[in-house]
């Protein structure tokens, strides 16, 4: 599996700056900060030490009370945005994600739109699983980072989202190869194929293109399907020539026999997997 890396020290730098705070240190498990009222410039201080201590989980707390005790204040603005970026660094993505919308919902025109946009793709993208494992948080990254793209092409954090689209891009293909892998290996031929197909028609710019070139090729012999199986393996060619993955496709080309077309879902007997 391709891992996804972050880079949670480059996503502080870029709060921090916008928002005129300094560093913060290593993350720490706070209490729960009981109500008491003050003003706002006391709880918006109080606030900040808490994230320049490492101390998120209260400090988001306390940017949630700047937005609760002074709704109508110039700073609970920005402490709802602050309150994101405190559950973003406690890796409470899904409170940091609510955060950012409730914001969003609030002040859509606001210049710090594309932050807020910035945390909730971030959010997704912290919470994307192995490949094994089901990816609809991945293409809710996918498509909150796409969205940042779309609606603020020329901010450094679109310059940063387009960067993680390729990686998320990949990471979805290999969810593609690694389910058709699977029925590959119980010779359920059709299914398999269907997931390739999938990977070179929507990400064929993936590092998994040519495998899956391969294994479309594999699965199309299996079925019967000679003339497809020689057009995967010319794209392949053409697209990867010198390649591992091309030399095997053109031995399974020419070595294996020309069979009748197989049952939908029955491989030939004659013909194994190739190597996964």
């Amino acid at each position: 599996m391709r891992s996804l890396p972050t880079r949670p020290f480059a996503i502080a730098a870029i709060a921090l700056s916008a928002f005129g705070l300094s560093g913060c240190a290593k993350s720490k498990k706070g209490a729960d900060i009981p109500y008491v009222a003050r003003d706002v410039g006391t709880l918006y201080t109080a606030a900040k030490q808490r994230l320049d201590r490492g101390q998120y989980k209260q400090a988001a707390a306390l940017f949630d009370e700047v937005e609760r005790q002074h709704p109508y204040s110039i700073w609970a603005r920005r402490a709802q945005l602050m309150s994101a970026f405190s559950y973003y660094l406690n890796k409470d993505y899904t409170e940091s994600i609510q955060s950012a919308q409730r914001f969003l919902s609030v002040h859509p025109g606001n210049r710090d739109a594309p932050y807020a946009y910035y945390l909730i793709a971030l959010g997704y993208y912290e919470q994307i699983t192995d490949v094994t494992r089901d990816q609809k948080i991945t293409q809710q990254a996918l498509d909150a980072l796409g969205e940042l793209s779309r609606r603020y092409p020329d901010t450094r954090y679109a310059a940063d989202a387009r960067l993680k689209v390729d990686l998320v891009r990949d990471h979805l293909a290999g969810k593609e190869m690694e389910v058709g892998r699977f029925y590959g290996r119980r010779g359920q031929w059709l299914a398999a194929s269907m997931r390739y197909r999938t990977v070179v028609d929507q990400f064929q710019t993936t590092s998994h293109a040519p495998e899956a070139l391969l294994r479309l090729t594999e699965a199309y012999l299996n079925l019967g399907l000679r003339e497809e199986a020689k057009k995967s393996a010319a794209v392949l060619g053409a697209n990867y020539p010198g390649t591992d993955w091309y030399e095997r496709a053109y031995k399974l080309v020419n070595e294996y026999p020309v069979l009748p077309a197989q049952q939908v879902e029955k491989p030939a007997k004659e013909m194994q997997p190739v190597g996964a």
